[in-house]
């Protein structure tokens, strides 16, 4: 009772601050700047680890390790990615296709070593960021700000909508599932064992490598590296970018993202039609390697049942609601500034290119520019 009293008061405070700034014309929004305390602790743990991580980057970067190491790292950090991509993002949040047993365990086993919250957790944060997309029910709202979409969020306590609206999500076909439930439950020692124990563990069993280089790379460095490109959809695809399929929505398509997100970074395009196993428009060539890997798991039998947007279906957003940047679009106005190019030069062949004067009290001028005539007397 006493927390949610706290909440209510919080909430109460907000909104007065908020009339207040737009009383003083300062055109303040509640979405953007309403204030929640913050959580020192991970600011702490996220401030140190960002610091820490840097000279883990200069040892793996600049090639200062065994390629052993460098090597294990970089597997660690792909495989913790498609934890997340086509496990937690594609497959369990947005069932945008089906998958067998022994690829559902590889998700677990994968998710884990990313250390982004239990798969149950992260699927109805995702669940609930696409039901209320940038407003204050989002646990990442962008509207507050880049920082705040991209890491400030998980610094500071939830804003009451995010509370209030997060129950209502429905979560049953993930809690009737043992593996998920499994995790959910024992979530604290499989990080320990698979994210922290098996990353510096391998490596100083196997080749000798020392304890310190273990920590920092392996471990802390690829965590950070999958943590902020992970967050990087959430911030920068929800701010700078081209908007194809919806321009009255934040999430746009950016080939940025998409880099450092192996395929995720299509995200207007994702936003429309979220239960598209291919998170973008394949059609258009972009950087999806997500993608690939689900068909590789469809040709091993493992995935199955892809769904994805009918050509048509995905036409008929564009020329309704995109913004005139997609290349079906760009196409449209080439063909028709070449058909009126065309008519332009049947119009020469017509018309003299001096004017025609008529004799008589009044002369007219007849001329053509593009494909209008105008008539001028004098």
């Amino acid at each position: 009772m006493a927390t949610e009293e706290s909440w209510n008061l919080l909430k109460d405070e907000a909104l007065r601050s908020t009339a207040q700034g737009e009383a003083q014309g300062l055109g303040l929004k509640k979405g953007r700047y309403f204030k929640t305390d913050v959580v020192w602790t991970n600011a702490l743990i996220f401030l140190v680890s960002h610091l820490v991580a840097v000279p883990a980057f200069y040892l793996w970067a600049f090639f200062r390790i065994s390629w052993q190491t460098w090597l294990f790292s970089l597997a660690l950090g792909l495989g913790s990615s498609q934890g997340i991509l086509l496990g937690a993002h594609r497959y369990y949040t947005h069932r945008s296709y089906k998958a067998t047993l022994p690829l559902r365990v590889l998700i677990i086993f994968w998710n884990t070593i990313a250390i982004q919250n239990c798969l149950w957790e992260w699927a109805r944060d995702h669940r609930q960021h696409h039901k209320h997309s940038d407003t204050d029910a989002d646990p990442h709202n962008a509207t507050r700000g880049f920082f705040f979409s991209h890491v400030g969020w998980l610094m500071m306590r939830k804003h009451p909508d995010v509370i209030a609206k997060g129950k209502d999500i429905d979560m049953s076909d993930l809690e009737s599932d043992p593996l998920i439930m499994f995790q959910k439950r024992h979530y604290l020692l499989l990080v320990l064992l698979l994210s922290v124990a098996m990353p510096i563990g391998v490596p100083m069993y196997f080749w000798n490598e020392s304890f310190a280089v273990s920590f920092l790379v392996p471990f802390l460095l690829r965590t950070i590296i999958v943590l902020n490109f992970t967050w990087m959809v959430n911030s920068w695809a929800h701010a700078f970018g081209n908007k194809p399929y919806d321009k009255s929505i934040r999430p746009v398509e950016s080939l940025l993202v998409a880099l450092v997100s192996l395929g995720e970074g299509w995200h207007n395009y994702h936003h429309c039609f979220p239960w598209d196993y291919r998170a973008a428009e394949l059609s258009l060539g972009g950087f999806n390697p997500t993608t690939n890997v689900i068909h590789f798991f469809a040709w091993l039998g493992w995935a199955y049942d892809l769904k994805q947007a009918s050509d048509t279906v995905v036409a008929a957003r564009v020329q309704r609601t995109g913004d005139g940047s997609h290349p079906s679009v760009a196409d449209t106005k080439t063909t028709t500034t070449t058909a009126k190019t065309s008519e332009t030069e049947s119009l020469d062949n017509t018309f003299p290119s001096t004017p025609l004067l008529r004799p008589g009290k009044h002369s007219c001028a007849l001329w053509h520019s593009n494909v209008e005539s105008t008539v001028i007397c004098r």
